[in-house]
C-alpha cells in the first residue's frame, strides 16, 4: 500500500514538472530576450544615427531614416585629428595599463599575503577613488596638477587615469594572489632568488589570469576615462572621448557625427575583450591540462 502511494506521489510530482517546463521555457526565452534587445536596440539606433542622410534627416514620428548615407563617415574620416587622438587614446591606455600593473602588484600582495591591523582601512583607501565620483577626483587631481606643471600634458593625464585604474588592477590581483602558495615563494627565496626574481619567474606566470583580467579592465577603463582626461588635458591632450565631446558639438548635438564617434571608440573595447577572452581560455585549458598531470 505504501509503495502505490509512493508511486502515485512520483507521478504526481513528474507530471507537475512537465507542466512547469514550458512555463519556465517561455520565462527563460523571454528573459534572454529582453537582455538582446536591452544590448542591441542602443548600437542599433546609433548605427542608424551614423548613416542617416542629411538630405532626408530622421524625425519623429518616422520609425527608420528616411535615407542612409556614408557622409558623416566620409566626413570622420577625413578629419585628420581623428587618427592623432585614437593613436593617444591607445598609447596613453597602453602606458596606464601597464603602471598600473607595476603599482598594484606590492600592494595587492601585502592585502593577500601579509596579515597586519590595518587591512580593512588600506582596502577603503584603495576602493576612494571608485566610491568618489569621478568629477570630483578630476577636479581635485587638476588642482594638484596646475602647481605642479602636469597640466595639459600626456604623463598627467596617464597619472590622473591610472589613479582611476589601479583599484580595479589591486582588487582583482589581490583574489588571484590568495590561491598563490607560499612554499614556492619560501623556497625561491631560500635558494637564493632575489624579490624581483621571484616575482618575474614565480608571481606573474601563476596569477598571469589576474594580470590579463586587470590589465583589460584597465585598459578599458582609461581607453573611455573622459572627465580626468578632460579636465587635466584638455584641449592640449586631446583622446577620443574628448574628441567625441568636441564632435557633439559643444551646446548643439551632432547626432551622426556623434555616432561615428562613437563606433569607433567602441571598436578597440569589443576586440580587446575578445582577444581577452580567448586569452584566458588558453590560460585555463592551460592549468586544467597541468591539474591532471
Amino acid at each position: 500500500m505504501t509503495i502505490a502511494v509512493s508511486l502515485g506521489s512520483r507521478r504526481d510530482r513528474a507530471d507537475i514538472r512537465r507542466r512547469r517546463r514550458p512555463e519556465g521555457l517561455w520565462l527563460s526565452v523571454g528573459l534572454y530576450a529582453a537582455l538582446t534587445l536591452t544590448l542591441l536596440a542602443p548600437l542599433v539606433v546609433t548605427l542608424l544615427w551614423s548613416l542617416v542622410d542629411p538630405k532626408g534627416g530622421w524625425f519623429a514620428p518616422d520609425i527608420l531614416p528616411r535615407g542612409l548615407s556614408l557622409v558623416h563617415w566620409q566626413a570622420i574620416a577625413e578629419d585628420r585629428s581623428l587618427v592623432s587622438s585614437i593613436v593617444t587614446s591607445l598609447s596613453i591606455s597602453a602606458i596606464v595599463m601597464a603602471l598600473s600593473a607595476v603599482l598594484a602588484l606590492p600592494t595587492a600582495f601585502a592585502l593577500a599575503k601579509i596579515p597586519f591591523r590595518a587591512k580593512r582601512v588600506v582596502e577603503m583607501f584603495v576602493l576612494a577613488p571608485l566610491i568618489v565620483p569621478g568629477l570630483v577626483v578630476g577636479i581635485g587631481i587638476g588642482f594638484v596638477f596646475f602647481r605642479v606643471g602636469l597640466a595639459y600634458t600626456v604623463p598627467g593625464v596617464i597619472l590622473a587615469q591610472t589613479i582611476g585604474t589601479l583599484p580595479f588592477m589591486i582588487r582583482i590581483l589581490s583574489a588571484t594572489l590568495e590561491n598563490l602558495p607560499m612554499d614556492l615563494i619560501h623556497a625561491a627565496r631560500t635558494l637564493g632568488a632575489s624579490p624581483l626574481k621571484v616575482a618575474l619567474r614565480i608571481v606573474v606566470p601563476l596569477t598571469w589570469p589576474g594580470f590579463v583580467a586587470g590589465g583589460l579592465l584597465s585598459f578599458v577603463s582609461s581607453f573611455e576615462e573622459f572627465e580626468k582626461t578632460f579636465i587635466v588635458g584638455a584641449p592640449q591632450v586631446e583622446t577620443l572621448t574628448v574628441k567625441l565631446w568636441a564632435v557633439l558639438g559643444g551646446k548643439v548635438l551632432i547626432f551622426p557625427n556623434a555616432a561615428v564617434v562613437t563606433f569607433i571608440l567602441l571598436a578597440p573595447t569589443v576586440i580587446i575583450f575578445i582577444l581577452a577572452e580567448r586569452a584566458l581560455r588558453n590560460e585555463s585549458a592551460l592549468a586544467a591540462g597541468m591539474g591532471k598531470l
